[in-house]
């Protein structure tokens, strides 16, 4: 694992987790998950898997110390962990195939449709969801994931011109 790599994940998380906390819940008193939009961007530029297992394991422990979701601890963790694998895989197939802002349009979209799915219903196994879930991904998830796409575009964009000012 390349140090600066780390190095570099740990900031885009650390990023993501302040963002986190500081934006205010609009979602029908859900709140974006920004760490979801920094995972994603730490993913693609790290392109390492035992690094993606690690950045989706941290982003899963910090996302769940800070849930307001009644019981979404363990679901946050679960939730993480399957979305970098899904992200990582479609990361691989996409590598060459497109030009960077389109493979984080692909990786947003679905990367968050598949988090919301999971936690929704990893959450309604081990806890209950207080509305049904069809509802919910309406009413959250759907919009979480066009908001969130705009977030990764905005965010990936910022995190590769950094990266380029400081000659990584």
């Amino acid at each position: 694992m390349n140090l600066k790599k780390l190095i570099m994940s740990s900031l885009l998380l650390a990023i993501g987790m302040v963002l986190h906390q500081i934006v205010p819940p609009f979602l029908f008193g859900m709140k974006p998950d920004f760490l979801l939009s920094m995972m994603f961007i730490a993913i693609t530029l790290s392109e390492d898997y035992k690094l993606t297992l690690l950045i989706g394991i941290a982003a899963g422990v910090l996302t769940a110390a800070t849930t307001t979701f009644p019981g979404g601890q363990m679901p946050n963790i679960i939730d993480k962990l399957i979305t970098c694998n899904v992200v990582y895989f479609i990361l691989k197939v996409v590598k060459d195939k497109f030009n960077n802002q389109i493979k984080m349009f692909i990786i947003s979209i679905i990367g968050t449709l598949i988090s919301g799915t999971v936690f929704l219903g990893s959450a309604f196994v081990i806890a209950g969801l207080p509305a049904p879930f069809l509802a919910l991904m309406l009413a959250v998830v759907i919009p979480a994931t066009l908001f969130n796409l705009g977030a990764c575009i905005v965010l990936y964009n910022a995190a590769s011109l950094a990266m380029k000012k400081t000659s990584y």
